[in-house]
């Protein structure tokens, strides 16, 4: 078969496929984030501004809860920019996924940065919540990875291919696996394929079905592993240059895994979250995505 690598510029949680969300550290935890607020680099833009002929004039603070990574580093790239414009942004990171959607719901913070569509949905729907989407900012890719053969053209009769076993993973692997030639599924299988979905196997190959986490466990043992990015880094592997396909930005999981800005209904014109969502949409935020994550966490494209 022929090598097909997926076409999107690559530069990490969450790993619901991954979009993880943090619950809430302790409250020591959580005011030491809001005490760090001011970086270096917000000082400095803060000084260059002065130096150019006056402070900027506050225009309020942004509110925002974040699981750590990519969402709360992403967000710290972001700060320095709003303070130019006269933006505090104010980031408190949660280590679940439950308590970033509450806070958001109460009032108590403006927006929230840890989760896609499919699982704010959801939650919305479990919850009773209201909780709505205004801006998509990342998607994690997933990958199919060298095992013990280092290249798609190498696949053989009868070869193991290591997935994850939730559905929502599981679904995603299969795609980019048909999307790859590997394997045909049955017409509407879509994001919520199994292995029960898979219509045509011209290489006869195994799916071995594995908590996510184990995946990459077994690279020796198996011909191939399909990896989110977050496992991805994890186990030492560089998206960017060992991934030998990805998922396309324009894939049907890469619109519905989108990584999203979040807030409650009614606040969607938010002056500030409007301003957030323009920053980690900058061609600045994009930048420091593919510098950083090697591929891990690519910025959305509309």
């Amino acid at each position: 078969m022929k090598k097909r690598v997926l076409s999107s510029i690559l530069a990490g949680v969450l790993a619901v496929s991954v979009f993880a969300g943090c619950g809430s550290k302790t409250e020591d935890n959580s005011q030491a984030a809001a005490d760090n607020s001011t970086t270096p680099a917000t000082e400095a833009a803060a000084e260059e501004s002065t130096e150019a002929g006056g402070t900027v004039e506050s225009k309020g603070t942004i509110k925002v809860a974040a699981s750590a990574t990519p969402h709360a580093e992403i967000l710290a790239a972001a700060k320095p920019i709003l303070a130019e414009q006269g933006w505090d942004l104010e980031v408190t990171e949660f280590d679940d996924y439950v308590l970033p959607n509450e806070v958001v719901e109460s009032g108590e913070m403006d927006a929230n940065y840890f989760q896609h569509v499919p699982y704010l949905d959801s939650f919305n729907e479990e919850k009773g919540t209201h909780l709505v989407e205004v801006g998509k900012i990342h998607y994690e890719p997933f990958g199919i990875y060298p095992g013990t053969k280092s290249s798609l053209d190498d696949i053989a009769d009868g070869d193991v291919i290591a997935v994850p076993n939730d559905t929502t993973n599981e679904a995603r692997a299969l795609l980019l696996l048909q999307d790859n030639g590997i394997i045909t599924l049955k017409d509407g299988a879509g994001l919520e394929a199994t292995v029960n979905d898979i219509a045509e196997n011209p290489y006869n190959v195994e799916i071995q079905e594995l908590a996510a986490e184990s995946v990459a466990r077994v690279a020796d043992e198996v011909a191939y592993v399909v990896l989110n990015g977050n496992y991805a880094l994890q186990a030492g592997f560089s998206v960017a240059k060992d991934a030998l396909a990805y998922e396309k930005s324009d894939s049907e999981a890469a619109k519905t895994y989108v990584n999203v800005i979040v807030v409650k209904e009614g606040n969607e014109n938010n002056e500030g979250v409007k301003a957030l969502v323009d920053v980690l949409k900058s061609d600045e935020i994009k930048d420091y995505i593919n510098s950083t994550y090697d591929g891990a966490v690519i910025p959305f494209e509309e």
